[in-house]
């Protein structure tokens, strides 16, 4: 990282801490569909916006003008940093009362990175990066592509942290114009900020992922690799994004804050006592960080409006019959996520056949499904009695009871007697080995065989 960089200086006050940035590289084709998406949210949203934002020259920037007047329509304020080319400061956005250039100084640091910082009521956004230098691509050098151009950095929902950039990048702009940086910072604290609710962030993580999933462009690319790791780029950054709502939404929930990570620690156990396959602990643990973003499953798709994102599940000889009412919609919008989706939607089942969405019971309803209902109410159970005054082994074996108490009813009767060999064991001093929400790649969570196992998979929705 550029020495004096506001990424550098980011990563810096939270180096050594126990809230390390989480970075990653990504290409510029996944930026720009990460920027145009958070842009364009602007222009759909009532919210006016303080948005500060770097491109790495002038030219960057007028590619994109017009599109900036048309958020400045939107906004209580726009800055745009850049080293200065011809037509930078003439061009009729420029001259928005609400509109404020910042000419770099070519060799600042902060002119070789892509900012788009943006903070309102409702959400904020940030994309933070800088492109990689020469020693960094390696022997080849920079790509010939333009689209295959990477960056260093991050993206992210994250209040705080937005809110923290934000500040650095006032400050730099302080040194090259004071009187806008106080402007700024009386608008910042103008900004009475919502708590974070998924309904907020819904439909902005819907547009994002829409826009991944159309962010390729028909220029050619040097090689067929390249073209295979542009497409991962842009599918780690779809699943990132849902990972980061989840985040947000456990963040948000100051009674059970761990909530995701220990239902997927909890269900990994029980796959490996259940002696289920790899691939499929793996979907299983994918299903667990996600399985609270409910609210977002409402979200109409925001590429062609008044059109559902709804996903008609399918499978050989099995047509859809059961209402897709609330259940992990927006996830249907990925291939590799609809397995996903399909455990998602029915961990709302009852094993008797009295749950939603679709009236399924026992085994009809997908294995991972029962044991991602089962592990969440445990999990539930446990965090709310963790506060009186009873040991460990007592608070387990009051949750153990209480899911018990709906054992061949709610939950599987073969499930429970596993938890039961789980609980038995954190009596006994187990550790749950509770895992962190990666957010900075996507594709750890995936498999390369899950295409064939999707295909082939006993387990049935339907």
């Amino acid at each position: 990282m550029l020495e004096g960089s506001i990424l550098q200086k980011l990563e810096k006050a939270h180096r050594n801490t126990t809230r390390p940035l989480a970075l990653g590289v990504y290409y510029k084709n996944t930026l720009v569909s990460l920027c145009h998406a958070l842009e364009d949210h602007i222009l759909s949203e009532d919210s006016s916006p303080l948005v500060i934002t770097a491109f790495q020259q002038g030219k960057w920037y007028l590619q994109e003008a017009e599109r900036y007047a048309d958020m400045a329509q939107c906004s209580r304020q726009i800055v745009i940093m850049a080293t200065p080319d011809t037509g930078f400061v003439e061009h009729p956005t420029s001259q928005l009362s609400n509109v404020d250039l910042v000419p770099l100084n070519p060799l600042d640091p902060v002119a070789q990175e892509w900012h788009l910082i943006i903070l309102s009521a409702e959400y904020t956004a940030m994309v933070l990066c800088q492109e990689l230098s020469e020693s960094d691509y390696g022997a080849d050098g920079r790509p010939c592509s333009d689209r295959e151009r990477k960056f260093y950095g991050l993206w992210t929902f994250e209040p705080e942290l937005v809110q923290e950039t934000a500040n650095l990048a006032i400050a730099h702009i302080q040194e090259y114009n004071p009187e806008l940086a106080e402007k700024l910072i009386n608008r910042q604290k103008n900004i009475h900020y919502s708590p974070v609710t998924p309904k907020h962030l819904s439909a902005v993580v819907s547009r994002v992922v829409d826009y991944l999933e159309t962010g390729q462009n028909p220029q050619p690319l040097s090689t067929a690799p390249s073209q295979q790791a542009l497409e991962r780029n842009l599918v780690s950054n779809e699943i990132q994004a849902f990972l980061r709502m989840a985040q947000l939404i456990d963040m948000a929930d100051v009674q059970n804050p761990m909530a995701c990570a220990e239902v997927v620690a909890l269900a990994e156990i029980m796959g490996q006592l259940l002696e289920l396959p790899a691939w499929q602990i793996k979907r299983l643990r994918l299903a667990g960080f996600l399985h609270r973003i409910d609210p977002l499953q409402k979200a109409e798709s925001l590429l062609t409006p008044g059109t559902s994102t709804r996903y008609q599940e399918q499978a050989p000889h099995c047509p859809l019959t059961c209402p897709l009412v609330p259940g992990a919609q927006v996830l249907r919008t990925m291939p590799r996520l609809q397995a996903i989706a399909q455990i998602i939607t029915h961990q709302s089942e009852w094993w008797n056949g009295t749950g939603e969405p679709a009236n399924l019971a026992g085994d009809e309803i997908p294995l991972e499904s029962r044991i991602l209902a089962l592990v969440s109410d445990f999990q539930c159970r446990v965090n709310n009695i963790k506060s009186s005054p009873n040991t460990p082994q007592e608070i387990f074996t009051q949750a153990l009871e209480a899911c018990r108490q709906q054992q061949s009813t709610r939950f599987d009767p073969k499930l429970v007697d596993a938890l039961a060999l789980l609980v038995m064991g954190l009596q006994q001093g187990l550790d749950l080995p509770v895992i962190s929400l990666k957010v900075s790649t996507g594709l750890w969570l995936l498999d390369s065989q899950w295409d064939k196992y999707q295909q082939t998979s006993t387990v049935q929705p339907h």
